[in-house]
């Protein structure tokens, strides 16, 4: 499979989770109908997305991305849409999450088998 259909597909899977995990957040414990569809369906979709990655990636580089990048996105989305702030300590944290994803997918052979 192409690299580069593989890699899109991981992308889309990691915007159905921020997507997901955004609506989950605002589900009140899934008592509002809509947030809570919206992060059901999300999280089944980012799951079935992961299963087609994992025909062509190891599950350790899959996973690692896909959570990784989650983390980030989700960080900035709190901050950006809801005013969620992070100290220092959180801030060297994610920096070191960007770091290990993007040499994962710059420099390791392991992301394609």
């Amino acid at each position: 499979m192409n690299a580069l259909v593989v890699n899109l597909v991981l992308l889309v899977a990691i915007a159905a989770e921020v997507v997901a995990t955004t609506a989950l957040a605002r589900s009140d414990g899934f008592t509002r109908l809509w947030p809570s569809l919206i992060a059901g369906i999300g999280y089944a979709f980012a799951i079935w997305l992961l299963a087609y990655a994992l025909r062509f990636m190891p599950a350790g580089i899959v996973y690692a991305v896909w959570s990784g990048a989650g983390i980030v996105l989700i960080a900035l989305v709190a901050w950006l849409l809801y005013g969620q702030t992070l100290d220092l300590p959180a801030i060297i944290g994610i920096a070191l999450i960007i770091a290990g994803v993007a040499i994962l997918n710059l420099w390791s052979d392991a992301t394609l088998h």
